[in-house]
């Protein structure tokens, strides 16, 4: 685990310095397991991330911007009322431990003195968000409750009094010495690095694999040292905040990991690490949430038309015989005379064939020669007329499973925002019922909200994330010479360069967004096709995103996220800027 002790002691630090003396005067809950704290601070407005998600639980600063729900959780309506208005006094760590402590004070309704204790407890599934009045160490309420029947060793429910998570007698590691270490390890039993996660508090397998790593040849004497240099380090607070990847996995730490031998992103603090590390991820698993039934409904239908399309084509097939079907039935005719009931196939001569071969027809021997005939003229019409209607059927069933495929691919990227909107089309496209909403007034849709970047010389790039905002940005708001761009023959996003003659560094980036956002952006080399606004056209009675265009070009791009990031970052500073 990357986010342990010595993780929790570098945030703890950042969230002293940045939040000590501040006043809470927000608290949003964006999602299930997720509070956002702003805090103005010496002059400045900070968000706080709080997170006990079971995969993704963490604490730091963060600039990115969550979308809250219109009606807040109950737990969220809590903190508001404690928590709201009151100053954080002091940001601590127990115990070395992934335990964070927001001691406040503020003034109820009456007036008084109020001291209350935010408890962030990061123990993976196990994670908590916890308020407590201080004056009586009482559970106000939690983000999970947990009865008796639950955890027998603690109880987290409203009124209770707050127990913290058992310690197992670990040691606190700035504490150590040379002698403890020793005493704690048993240089014969071996797994040295699992011997010390199990020794010392806030330890986590990342950090004692790279005391022992840096130990050489670990022994009683170079790897007391190693691991007391790098409690050191922490204690003096020399932190190097970096990620790591080689392609499949990825890892960060607050010290330099020499013993993964990968080269490291560093990053200015640990908040801005956590940011960059975590925010795609915890945003997936939201949208995954709420997303779920309509993925798993469009794999569902993708699924029935991939399989009434082999029908069809196997029913063209048939059509395709046509020909055939009149060839025998005129033959028959001719040879009449040849033909005797109870007979299963016949040999005639072909009189089509310039070489004058002959040809076999199979027979019902149950039917008399005329009706043998008359049967192969019936299958001929019946063959004849369905072709056209199976061809149209096919090429219908082909654009259903390609727009399957597209809200799928668009789901891959999706904001909570964004489903929202690709739940109102599959409404409107009949897929979903619409939801019954009591005693609600129907009010005016608002036009699609649209992702925004910016390029490295200041020209804007607008991107649909789903098929009503490519339909919005591509028909109605894009002026007829803005650059519009779209992977070639792949599902993906509308992307629109706001500019007449935008520069070839902006049209490579604009085309980056566009193979980013598609089915194709774990792919290399990807082609993106790129034309004037007034050469695209959506064709009458189209699905919803579907348009054609002409006089395209072709770019080849690999999508670079880090490129991406940056184009958001661009249009955050921009938006920032006062007008």
């Amino acid at each position: 685990m990357s986010f342990d002790g010595v993780f929790t002691y570098a945030i703890v630090g950042e969230l002293q310095e940045a939040l000590a003396g501040g006043r809470i005067t927000k608290i949003h809950q964006p999602s299930a397991y997720e509070i956002v704290l702003l805090v103005r601070a010496r002059g400045h407005n900070h968000k706080v991330m709080l997170s006990a998600h079971p995969t993704y639980a963490r604490v730091h600063l963060t600039n990115e911007t969550y979308n809250n729900p219109s009606e807040p959780p109950m737990f969220c309506m809590r903190m508001r009322k404690q928590l709201e208005g009151s100053i954080i006094e002091s940001v601590r760590q127990v115990d070395f431990d992934r335990i964070i402590v927001m001691d406040t004070k503020g003034r109820d309704e009456l007036g008084d003195l109020q001291t209350k204790r935010l408890i962030i407890e990061v123990m993976g599934r196990h994670s908590n968000i916890i308020l407590v009045d201080a004056s009586t160490n009482t559970i106000i309420d939690s983000l999970k409750h947990l009865p008796p029947s639950v955890n027998r060793y603690r109880t987290v429910l409203p009124g209770h009094p707050y127990v913290a998570p058992p310690t197992h007698g670990k040691l606190n590691p700035l504490e150590a010495t040379e002698e403890t270490v020793l005493k704690k390890i048993d240089f014969h039993a071996g797994k040295l690095a699992h011997q010390l996660v199990s020794a010392f508090s806030g330890i986590s397998p990342l950090f004692a694999n790279e005391a022992v790593f840096r130990a050489g040849l670990a022994n009683r004497t170079t790897l007391p040292k190693s691991f007391l240099a790098l409690i050191d380090d922490v204690r003096h607070r020399r932190f190097a905040p970096m990620m790591y990847t080689n392609g499949e996995k990825e890892w960060f730490y607050v010290l330099p990991l020499k013993h993964l031998k990968i080269e490291g992103q560093p990053f200015a603090s640990a908040s801005e690490l956590l940011d960059r590390f975590y925010f795609g991820k915890a945003e997936r698993d939201r949208v995954k949430q709420q997303a779920h039934d309509i993925e798993r409904l469009m794999a569902n239908e993708k699924a029935k038309n991939e399989k009434k399309l082999a029908k069809l084509e196997q029913t063209l097939e048939e059509a395709k015989k046509a020909d055939a079907y009149r060839l025998y039935g005129e033959l028959l005719t001719a040879h009449l005379y040849a033909i005797k009931r109870g007979m299963t196939e016949i040999e005639v001569a072909n009189y089509y064939d310039e070489n004058g071969g002959t040809i076999t027809i199979p027979l019902d021997p149950q039917k008399s020669p005329s009706e043998n005939a008359q049967q192969y003229f019936q299958k001929y019409q019946k063959a004849k007329n369905s072709f056209a209607v199976v061809q149209e059927q096919i090429e219908r069933t082909k654009e259903d499973i390609a727009y399957c495929d597209t809200i799928l691919s668009q789901l891959e990227t999706a904001s909570p925002k964004d489903v929202e909107e690709i739940r109102d089309e599959l409404i409107e496209q009949g897929y979903l019922r619409p939801r019954a909403a009591k005693g609600a007034k129907k009010r005016k849709p608002a036009a699609p909200e649209l992702d925004r970047y910016v390029a490295s010389d200041g020209t804007e790039i607008l991107v649909g994330k789903n098929n009503k905002q490519n339909d919005y940005l591509t028909t109605k708001l894009a002026h007829k010479d803005d650059v519009w761009l779209h992977v070639k023959n792949i599902p993906g996003s509308h992307v629109v360069i706001r500019s007449k003659q935008p520069s070839d560094e902006t049209l490579l980036e604009a085309a980056n967004l566009a193979a980013y956002f598609s089915k194709a952006r774990h792919s290399g080399s990807v082609p993106v096709d790129y034309t004037r606004i007034r050469y695209v056209k959506k064709p009458s009675g189209a699905k919803p995103g579907f348009v054609i265009y002409e006089h395209e070009q072709t770019l080849y791009v690999t999508p670079d996220e880090e490129l991406v990031r940056a184009m958001k970052q661009r249009q955050k500073e921009q938006a920032a800027k006062p007008s």
